[in-house]
């Protein structure tokens, strides 16, 4: 690996949450919920005679994540058709976008694991219809057209991602910014948003592209890094053994977790693209750019300095917590009645994630199992003393299973921590009586025997004593007998 380097660009489709579809009032529905051809009228089945009105509230969507990404909005943009031949395509042709998108020339800015940002050019974003969907059952190849002529967005890269994990972090911030911007809710497993990464590699030595691949249609970004990284060794192997690559559309086969080829390419595809006569030029104000932006709503790295600068968040936790919109809202929520920001933090991503990950829960529907405030009433229960952080993983998991308030399950369990003196002195001589063997240990100058001793109390305490105070009766309890003994 260290002779050769990744080359990598991606091409994002995301479909846009609008009412109607891209060029009718047909409504948009769920495909994978809706009963097949239920969302269909005659343009998005592509009936002759019919004509394509565009839905504005589309293009106001994709110029919001073409600002987002930092994009240049042309003053024209022009709708083209894009000619191919597929069972889900009525019309022979797609309706897209071609030598004048409706956005240009952004940037992505995106932290590694190494400490380093990179910035991956976006070279367009624009706007076309989403094809129906074929279905494959028993030998029989059906068609559903309630996804036909829904808005999509095709958001493509320059080739400057240079390893899966970076392509993997620029799905995620982009997922993320399309969340946020509540113009696609980024469930991948219901095809909303797809990705195609184009990959090749270069030696050291190259000073050009080598043949590149694409692989189509990967509906998760868990398989966007595992193709990658499967196919960059694949072509480095390709081309060191002499064999060399076939430019090639690749699919990702998920139980062998290997690239296949669907099929070679020996030149590129010729969709004989030109102006759609059925629909005007669209003419972009620079007002009405204005007024999109100024409906742009906090992104997630305005976010993340905001956590960092008002609350005292390290950046990586500021980070994990803005990489999610579901995530940053539910943290403000814990927060919002005067919980600590950095205690909260820590039991969103340690504890709450915790759970989340053992029962294989996304992350978004925490608020069902938890509700953000009484997470925050917990964090305020162990931050002031009323229970220890042991006890309140306890009411935590309690809480999870059965939605109960941190204030009810510690009144009805008895889980109040134990701050009385008395208490806590009468379970410390039992616990050195018991253990007389350990105390002599310190007392001849073994320190390290002072945590069992601790841990001891606390068992007896039932695991509610008050650790600042235990700890410092232990110690002034041990050095006292330390003193005598010398």
């Amino acid at each position: 690996m260290s002779d050769w380097k990744p080359i990598i660009g991606l091409e994002i489709h995301a479909e846009l949450l609008t009412q109607s579809k891209m060029f009718s009032a047909c409504p948009v529905v769920d495909s994978v919920t809706a009963p097949p051809n239920t969302a269909v009228d005659p343009v998005s089945l592509g009936l002759p005679g019919t004509l394509p009105v565009i839905n504005q509230e589309a293009v106001e969507m994709a110029m919001m994540v073409g600002l987002a990404l930092n994009c240049e909005i042309p003053a024209i943009n022009q709708f083209a058709r894009k000619s191919y031949f597929y069972p889900d395509l009525p019309k022979g042709y797609q309706i897209s976008q071609y030598d004048r998108p409706l956005s240009v020339r952004g940037t992505l800015d995106i932290d590694l694991s190494d400490g380093t940002t990179a910035t991956i050019r976006v070279r367009r974003a624009h706007l076309e219809e989403d094809t129906g969907k074929s279905v494959h059952v028993d030998g029989y190849s059906l068609i559903d057209y309630n996804r036909a002529g829904v808005p999509l967005l095709e958001i493509v890269t320059e080739p400057d991602i240079h390893s899966a994990e970076a392509a993997e972090v620029f799905a995620r911030k982009l997922r993320a910014i399309l969340q946020y911007l509540g113009v696609n809710d980024g469930d991948m497993s219901k095809g909303v948003m797809r990705v195609e990464p184009n990959i090749s590699v270069m030696h050291k030595d190259d000073t050009g592209y080598r043949t590149r691949t694409e692989v189509k249609n990967l509906n998760s970004i868990r398989s966007l890094f595992r193709s990658i990284e499967y196919e960059v060794a694949r072509q480095i192997k390709a081309w060191e053994s002499g064999e060399g690559v076939r430019q090639a559309t690749m699919g990702w086969d998920e139980a062998k977790q290997r690239t296949v080829v669907q099929r070679y390419k020996e030149s590129a595809d010729e969709y004989r693209y030109f102006p759609e006569p059925d629909l005007p030029v669209v003419e972009v104000s620079r007002e009405w750019v204005e007024r999109v932006r100024a409906r742009l709503p906090e992104l997630p790295d305005a976010k993340r300095d905001r956590f960092i600068n008002s609350f005292g968040l390290s950046r990586y936790d500021a980070s994990v917590l803005t990489a999610e919109k579901a995530v940053a809202t539910y943290y403000e929520g814990v927060i919002a009645d005067g919980a600590n920001p950095k205690s909260a933090s820590n039991w969103i991503t340690g504890n709450l994630f915790g759970l989340l990950n053992r029962d294989g829960i996304e992350r978004e529907s925490a608020a069902e199992k938890v509700a953000p405030e009484k997470l925050g009433a917990l964090v305020k229960m162990v931050d002031d003393g009323t229970i220890n952080k042991a006890t309140g993983v306890t009411v935590l998991n309690d809480m999870w299973e059965t939605g109960g308030s941190p204030e009810d399950i510690v009144k009805a369990k008895g889980l109040g921590q134990i701050s009385d003196t008395g208490a806590i002195e009468a379970a410390l001589a039992k616990v050195l009586a018991e253990n007389a063997r350990l105390v002599e240990d310190y007392i001849a100058g073994k320190d390290k025997v002072f945590g069992p001793l601790m841990g001891k109390i606390m068992a007896e305490l039932g695991g509610r004593g008050n650790p600042a105070l235990v700890k410092e009766t232990l110690t002034r309890e041990l050095n006292a007998r330390r003193g005598v003994g010398c």
